[in-house]
Formats: structure tokens, C-alpha cells, sequence
């Protein structure tokens, strides 16, 4: 908020020909240690679904997690800007698919032929949809899997600093070192304001991409204050300070929730998320005190599976209240 203040000073050129979004692009190629092209918009379905309409020809095919954000969680969006691409998704416990599922899926694909939408594209959610990190390894596997068969890879990095936290790697090392082909980058579940970002890894495949930006609504005018936002974001390691603090809450609370009488851990925790199972009962008077999700992911006979998800801004006397809550309601139970 401080930078986007700062920029609104002056007069400068409108459409990202200003200092601030050279500096940014500046910047993106120091973090990632090679030339990227990188692309600022508004919000992560935007980043995601151009990212694709990019890399996907309408009558091809992304594979994916089934229960993926691109899936669930934005209307359709990666169809209708991809033009009519399919998102095939493959189930997996901890939202994490393997290369011996995408080699089947592949197959299958083959055997069609011309009935089927053609494979054209891997999506990868990094931290997962249950909060999980691919490790640089299963990256690498998939990704090689991607090259054999001459696919590319597209990452929504939506958590992307939160998994980067927890791999204690470079940038670089998990995205196009690991073979990533584009990412969508992440800010605004960690502290930005209104701003992600689409980073090709190789700018050649960026070709005309402004214009898929500017049709879709994500070109701005004043396009600084975007730009003010992602190097605030970057600059100083504090996109990493905030996923470290909320990672760091995220595992205070599931250090306090594992050993209650009758909760029942999910998942492993890896990021800032934390997949509990309640019974019926504890869930109702924790929702009447706290904001979280119920998780329709999960389906138990024992009780209900909730998503807590810790931030930049969660404050350590908030995950201590809730762990009280939630022990007191438990042992009163048991």
C-alpha cells in the first residue's frame, strides 16, 4: 500500500511505459536469473487462463489435478479464453499427479486419435490445492515426461512464495531449472494488493500475449500501480518473509491440533494450509466463533473436513485462540 501510494506522484507514460514497470521487468530476470517476459494483471484466474490460452490450442488438452483451481475455482475461465481446450483432470489424495497418470492419460489420447482432444499442456498448482509442495524431483519427472511427448508446462503459482519457503530453493530452481514453461505468479494471497503476474520463461512463447492481455481486460491505464505493488512484493525478500510467517503459523497450529482427542490430521503440512477433520458437532461451535472452510474434498462417515489457511497477516495470539477453542471442545467431547 506504501508503494502504490509512493507512485501516485507525477506524471508518467500510461500502459506500462513507465520506470516502475521497467524496473519490474528488470527485476524478474534478476530473480529468475535468465530474460523472461513477465506480464502483470489483476488477478490469478486472469494469469491462469491467458498463461493457458497461450500454450493451448482450442482442441487441446491440459492435464491437470481434477480438483485444480483452473477446475473448480474460475468459471470456466481457462475454456473460454483458451477457446474450448479441455481440462482433464486426474485424481490424486494430496493434489499432486504423477507422470505414471499423465503417461496413461496420454495413451488413452493416442489410442482416440482425432476423436480426442489432442494432449497439449501440463498444469501444475504449486503449493496444491491441499496444501502440499512438489518437490523439486517430481517436478523434474513430470516435466521431462512433458518434453518427451513436447508438451509445455504451466505452474499456477498462486502460493508459489509458500512453497518456495518450504523447498528453500532459488526461483529459478523451481520453476525453469525444474523445466516450468510458464508460471503464474502469485501476490495477492500473499499481501499484494491487486496484482499477479504471467512469467514466460522463454519470451519467444510470450509472442502477441499483450494483446491477449488488453482483450481480456487486464491491461491498465495506469498501469504503475501495478508494477509498484510486484516490486514492493519482490524486492527485499519480503514476498519470502511473508510466506515464511504464514507457513510458520500454519505449523504452530497443526503442532496444537494434532494431538486433540477425536481430530484427525489430513494432511501433511507443507505451506499454510491445514486439512482437519472435527466431528459435526466441534465444527458447528468452531464455526460460530472462527472463518473457515468446510472441505468438500474429503468425504468421512466420522466427521467433517475444514481448510485453515494462515496468511502474512495472521497473528500468533489468533492460531493460540483458535488451538484453545479447539482443545477445549474436544476434550469436552471426549
Amino acid at each position: 500500500m506504501a508503494a502504490v501510494a509512493a507512485a501516485n506522484a507525477g506524471r508518467v507514460p500510461s500502459y506500462g511505459a513507465d520506470d516502475l514497470s521497467a524496473r519490474l521487468q528488470s527485476k524478474a530476470c534478476d530473480l529468475f536469473e535468465k530474460d523472461v517476459a513477465m506480464f502483470p494483471v489483476t488477478t490469478g484466474t486472469a494469469a491462469n487462463a491467458l498463461a493457458l490460452s497461450q500454450i493451448v490450442a482450442p482442441f487441446g488438452a491440459v492435464y491437470c489435478y481434477e480438483a485444480a483451481h483452473i477446475v473448480t475455482d474460475e468459471c470456466g475461465a481457462p475454456e473460454f479464453f483458451t477457446g474450448g481446450a479441455k481440462l482433464i483432470g486426474l485424481p490424486a489424495n494430496d493434489g499432486k499427479i504423477t507422470p505414471a497418470q499423465l503417461s496413461r492419460a496420454m495413451g488413452f489420447a493416442d489410442e482416440m486419435g482425432v476423436h480426442h482432444v489432442k494432449p497439449a499442456a501440463i498444469s501444475l498448482t504449486q503449493a496444491t490445492e491441499w496444501g502440499t509442495v512438489y518437490s523439486l524431483a517430481e517436478i523434474s519427472a513430470i516435466t521431462h515426461l512433458a518434453g518427451q511427448r513436447g508438451l509445455p508446462v504451466h505452474m499456477d503459482g498462486a502460493r508459489f512464495a509458500n512453497a518456495l519457503a518450504t523447498l528453500r530453493c532459488s526461483p529459478a530452481e523451481a520453476t525453469w531449472k525444474a523445466g516450468v514453461d510458464v508460471l503464474s505468479l502469485g501476490a495477492t494471497k500473499n499481501g499484494a494488493l491487486c496484482a499477479e503476474a504471467v512469467v514466460f520463461f522463454d519470451p519467444a512463447r510470450a509472442a502477441d500475449f499483450e494483446r491477449r492481455r488488453k482483450r481480456a481486460g487486464h491491461l491498465w491505464s495506469k498501469f504503475r500501480f501495478l508494477s509498484a505493488q510486484l516490486l514492493a512484493y519482490l524486492e527485499d525478500d519480503l514476498w519470502l518473509e511473508n510466506a515464511r510467517h504464514a507457513n510458520r503459523m500454519a505449523a504452530r497450529l497443526v503442532q496444537g491440533l494434532k494431538t486433540l482427542p477425536g481430530a484427525k490430521l489430513l494432511q501433511p503440512v507443507e505451506a499454510n494450509e491445514v486439512f482437519v477433520e472435527f466431528s459435526e458437532r466441534v465444527t458447528q461451535a468452531l464455526e460460530a466463533q472462527f472463518k473457515f472452510y468446510r472441505w468438500p474434498l474429503h468425504a468421512s462417515d466420522d466427521g467433517v473436513a475444514v481448510r485453515l489457511v494462515t496468511s502474512y497477516a495472521t497473528a500468533a495470539e489468533e492460531v493460540e485462540e483458535f488451538i484453545a477453542a479447539a482443545q477445549h471442545l474436544t476434550r469436552w467431547e471426549s
